[in-house]
């Protein structure tokens, strides 16, 4: 049995999918299951397609890549999923992590960091690119949130927090810290309730706004 990640590319640009597949086809342990140029045409193949990650261009004819997420997990709730985004898209990357993707990455991301990227969001975490990040925190940033001085965040939460925001599956800041996973759980959930966050995105934009964290 191959141990190889199993990847899907969705997107509409033919050029862009032959790309990924190039990098991607260079890199060992993963394998291209499927490309598809929109998100019905996923949809369609998907509950007959093992694979473990998604790469989700967001905006697509016929079927975008918010609703795509959205059936994906449906049909196979263990999915991963990457959305795949140019700047200019920020304001639908809040849309994307309700829809539950578990990070989101600039088209023109580096092989290095692609590959660092599924491989964190496989072994459970999210990956967030940087870019992005820091210009969804400019523009889109929700004010309703707790006062700093509300706040009482541990220092152990404070650590967790900033390895999250280095994009530390959670497995590897247990390690770090010298803590089990579950714990990592833990904090990274105190910390989503006490900053009234909805989500990791949601926590991490917080954040940065704040000044808790610098990416």
């Amino acid at each position: 049995m191959s141990d190889k990640l199993k990847v899907f590319i969705v997107d509409d640009h033919v050029i862009f999918r032959n790309g990924l597949r190039t990098i991607l086809n260079k890199v060992e342990n993963f394998q291209i299951v499927g490309e598809a140029s929109n998100g019905s045409e996923f949809i369609a193949v998907l509950k007959h397609t093992d694979t473990d990650i998604v790469l989700m261009d967001i905006k697509m004819p016929v079927m975008d890549g918010i609703e795509a997420t959205q059936r994906a997990l449906e049909i196979k709730p263990g999915i991963k999923i990457i959305a795949l985004s140019m700047f200019g898209d920020e304001e639908y990357l809040q849309e994307m992590i309700r829809a539950g993707a578990s990070g989101f990455l600039l088209k023109n991301v580096t092989r290095k960091i692609l590959t660092h990227a599924i491989e964190v969001v496989c072994n459970g975490g999210n990956y967030y690119s940087e870019e992005l990040l820091v210009l969804f925190t400019k523009k889109y940033f929700n004010n309703n949130k707790k006062e700093d001085d509300d706040l009482q965040i541990t220092n152990r939460e404070m650590e967790v927090l900033q390895l999250v925001s280095q994009g530390l599956t959670n497995q590897e800041i247990a390690d770090k810290l010298f803590i089990s996973k579950r714990t990592v759980d833990g904090h990274k959930s105190n910390l989503i309730i006490k900053t009234g966050s909805k989500n990791i995105v949601d926590l991490l934009v917080y954040s940065i706004k704040k000044g808790l964290v610098e990416i």
